[in-house]
């Protein structure tokens, strides 16, 4: 609820960059790069890599938020510490920082499919299903940066995580260009341990009909993920604020 009335407050700033970002991507390289590619699997490529936009941004706003905003709020601001002398215990404070990153997700996730309907890129009503896709992906990487949150001794050390999780995750996970293209090990790796590739091959079935492996697995494997993430995230972040 805090971080909603904060949030809302400053509604302005956070919604005009979720909207032209998008539009940005979609015809710096849906439509610019997409003049030289023409086709991916029968689709247009703007159409290919809609699904996968909105996807980065599920991942996108869900991590940084559990990460350089939670680590802003833990350490600098000293929120958590305010929001713990209430009747609140830290597990709920924890969670909740989990929960509002999922909804960022979610919220980011709607305002670049609102833009991608609008261009036509995407079927209705199946699309309108990447809505609640969004907060389960958002659990996912809320549950991952809040883990690395724990960990970090200052904030400067995010860079590792982007830099050997995130960015690999952008590129290997069926965004930009089918994975099959992909040696057979890094597909299976991709496959195994990048949340992304299973978030991309949802929203791109849901979006445009193809699918490029398991539909149910992809949903069981973000499902599964997420449970178990999400309790040792809070795990990790009491031992660090009781510490």
């Amino acid at each position: 609820m805090r971080n909603k009335d904060v949030f809302m407050k400053t509604i302005k700033i956070n919604f005009i960059p979720q909207l032209l970002e998008p539009i940005l991507y979609l015809f710096g390289i849906g439509y610019g790069l997409g003049f030289f590619v023409r086709e991916i699997d029968g689709l247009p490529y703007v159409e290919f890599i809609a699904p996968a936009l909105i996807c980065i941004s599920m991942m996108n706003s869900a991590f940084f938020e559990s990460t350089f905003a939670s680590f802003v709020r833990m350490y600098y601001q000293k929120t958590f510490d305010g929001i713990i002398n209430t009747p609140l215990n830290i597990d709920e404070v924890i969670f909740g920082e989990i929960l509002w990153a999922s909804t960022k997700s979610m919220i980011n996730a709607s305002i670049i499919l609102l833009v991608v309907s609008a261009l036509q890129l995407v079927r209705l009503p199946e699309s309108l299903l990447l809505i609640p896709l969004s907060f389960l992906v958002g659990l996912v990487f809320a549950s991952i940066g809040m883990c690395f949150t724990s960990l970090v001794p200052k904030i400067e050390f995010f860079n590792y995580p982007i830099f050997l999780l995130i960015t690999p995750m952008y590129l290997f996970s069926g965004t930009f260009f089918p994975m099959s293209i992909l040696p057979e090990q890094i597909q299976t790796i991709s496959l195994l341990i990048f949340p992304l590739a299973h978030a991309v091959n949802i929203s791109r079935w849901l979006t445009t009909g193809i699918a490029y492996s398991s539909i149910a697995l992809s949903l069981l494997w973000l499902v599964v993920v997420a449970v178990p993430l999400t309790i040792l995230s809070i795990n990790l972040m009491k031992k660090r604020l009781i510490v």
